[in-house]
This record gives structure tokens, sequence and C-alpha cells, in this order.
């Protein structure tokens, strides 16, 4: 009973060390291109569920070995990676996967999970704090099981509540359209019932096998802009909407330099590098010989399947190499005006660090006070 109610509170408190961390990260990022910033690593491909959309899984595969796994972590930490996450298959099923959370953080390292939630238990909650894991992410399909999907939140809604009263890890609950399922309201219902319990909230939208945009229905729409009317607007979130999703929900495709293979890793059970989960066969370098060469090489490959691209990790990271790159242009398309000619309507955080940071509009040249500043907020975030 005390740990259930201290928990939220530890959450809150960490959530914001680890905020602090992460902005550590971007900034890393921003100052370099010559590492990754992500990287997905398979631990099992094997998962308890068969949803009908999915190709990501098996039925059979045994775990990777944990040998392979930490220096799996070894080689990506050596590469500078900022942000390891486990996927699969279900990463859960991995019967050492709390070792291997273990590793990522003692290299520094963000260490994260994408799970369906079936194997939650308090317990396992309670384990995956020891182990020091930092975010946690469960994508709802529908609210009642079908033959489409059974992540259903009639089936998680338990462990939702567990993850609210144990987690001390950020919880983010991903609802989907364009899956199948059939009442698209679903979706709204997820992103409510996550909203209530706490938790960080995102909406998908579908892919086909090929990573490819699947054309939402004009219910699927109206759904979806009513999620975004009513979720937490956070940073990221709210830029890569206008960046990103708001052109997809329309199925219109997106014009963007996708940095897999360089800035993103997907790395697969075998330890080969490929692009992402749906574009698994290219480059399918070992890990192990991966290197500078290859990470430019893919900074600057053309994907041909950008423009209809619904994975969302892969758009964020290249939100990344913009700001770096065009930071205005940036912050414009991220932050769009009410009206043209009108200035982007910026955060006050983000209007502060742009005021800081980037060279005046009208040229004039950064008073003494505001060096200073931007020289102490440098060394704060580790920026050289």
């Amino acid at each position: 009973m005390v740990s259930m109610k201290l928990a939220p509170a530890v959450r809150n408190l960490r959530s914001m060390e680890r905020r602090f961390r992460q902005a550590r990260m971007i900034a890393s990022a921003i100052g370099s291109r010559s590492h990754p910033i992500l990287a997905h690593i398979i631990p099992i491909r094997r998962c308890n569920l068969s949803c009908a959309y999915c190709n990501e899984y098996d039925k059979v595969s045994n775990p990777v070995p944990t040998t392979e796994m930490l220096r799996r972590i070894d080689l990506l930490a050596a590469m500078g990676t900022g942000i390891i996450t486990f996927s699969g298959g279900e990463p859960l099923l991995h019967p050492e996967l709390d070792e291997q959370i273990r590793r990522i953080r003692g290299h520094g390292a963000i260490a994260t999970v994408i799970t369906n939630g079936y194997l939650l238990t308090p317990e396992r909650i309670k384990q995956l704090n020891r182990a020091g894991l930092e975010q946690l992410q469960i994508s709802v399909d529908n609210v009642q099981p079908d033959d489409v999907s059974k992540k259903s939140l009639k089936v998680l809604d338990k462990k939702l509540q567990w993850l609210a009263d144990y987690a001390e890890f950020d919880v983010n609950i991903n609802s989907v359209l364009g899956a199948g399922v059939k009442n698209p309201e679903d979706a709204l219902t997820i992103t409510r019932r996550a909203l209530e319990l706490g938790f960080e909230t995102t909406v998908g939208i579908i892919h086909d096998h090929g990573g490819q945009l699947r054309a939402m229905r004009d219910e699927e729409r109206t759904v979806y802009e009513q999620i975004q009317r009513e979720k937490k607007p956070g940073f990221w979130a709210f830029a890569y909407d206008n960046l990103f999703h708001k052109n997809l929900s329309l199925g219109l495709p997106n014009d963007w330099q996708c940095r897999a293979g360089s800035r993103y890793l997907y790395v697969c059970e075998d330890g080969l590098v490929h692009y992402c989960s749906q574009r698994r066969g290219y480059p399918a370098i070992p890990l192990e010989q991966y290197g500078r060469e290859d990470l430019e090489r893919e900074y600057w490959t053309k994907k041909p399947c950008a423009p209809y691209c619904t994975i969302s990790c892969v758009h964020r990271v290249a939100m990344i190499d913009l700001v770096k790159e065009k930071p205005r242009e940036a912050l414009e398309r991220f932050f769009p005006p009410a009206a043209p000619g009108l200035p982007a309507k910026l955060p006050v955080g983000v209007g502060f660090l742009a005021h800081l940071f980037l060279p005046a509009e009208d040229g004039k040249p950064q008073g003494a006070a505001a060096r200073a500043l931007a020289g102490a907020v440098k060394r704060l975030l580790g920026i050289k």
C-alpha cells in the first residue's frame, strides 16, 4: 500500500529528472550528427499475441542470449546512441530483460520498452522500477477485443491501473486509428482513459506492411481531430502533429529527409542493422561492422518510402536534425502562425531558447547579459 501511494509522486519527481536528461540528449544530437539518437533493439521476435495487422512477430523464436544482447547494447552505447528501446515481438517475454535495462542505464543512455502489456503485474512493474526503466509504451487498439486485435481496453485496463499505482517510470498510451477496428471512437475512449490515469498519450495512424500510409476514413479523421483537441499539448507531440500527422491524416505526403540507418537504427534479433521495422532487409549490416561511413551514407540517402511513411519514431528523430540544420524554418513549421504574415506561435520556453541561441532576425548583435545567460544554459545542457 505504501509503494502504491508513493509511486505516482516518485514518477512525477523522476519525470523531471528524465526531462532534463532528454534535453541534454537532444542538445547533444543538435550539436553533432555523427551518432545515432535512437535505436530499437529486438530481444525476442516471439509474441504472445497475433494481431491481424502486425508483421513484427512470430510464434517460435527463442530469446536472444543475454550475453549477446549486452554486447549489442555496449556497441550502441559506444556509437553514442542516446535512447535504446526494446521492441519485438514482445520484449517482456525475455527472461533477463531487466539485466539489459540495467546495462543501458549503466551507459547513461535512456532505456524504454514497447510492450503489449499482457505480462504486466504489480510485481513485474516493481521489477522494472528496480531495473531503472525510464519509459514504457503500450498501444491499445480497441475497447473490446475482436478478431483484429486483443490489445483492448477491456483486457488491459487493470494493467493500466497497476501502472498508475506502481510505475516509477513514464507511461505512454498510444491509441490507433485505421487498424481495422470497427468503432473509430474507441481511440478517443482510450485517450480519455489514459489522461484520466495521468499518462502521456499519442495517437498512431496504422500503416501497411511496407510502413506506408493507409488512407483514413472520414469518421477516423473526425476522431483524430477530437483527440488532438483533448490530449495534453506536449512540445514534441504538438510539433510532430503539425509537421507530420496533419498531412497524413488527410492522406497527403510529407516532404522530409528520413535519417533511418543513421540517426535511427533498427537492430533485429539477428544483430543486423535495418532502416526500420517495415524496411527490414537493408542495409542489413551486422551491428559490429556498422561504422561512421554507414552512418554518414544513410544520413543523406533519400528513401523513396519517406513521403507516406507513418513510422513516428523515425519522424521524431528527423525533427531534431531539422532544428540543427534550419532552426528558424523548423520552428515555423513546428508552430505555424495563426495566419499568413504573422510570426510563429512559439511556446514561452521555446521562444526564450530561440532568443538566446538564434541570431536576431534584425541582425543586431546579442547583448552581454544574453551571451552570459546563453553560455550558462549551454554548460547546463553539456553543449560545448
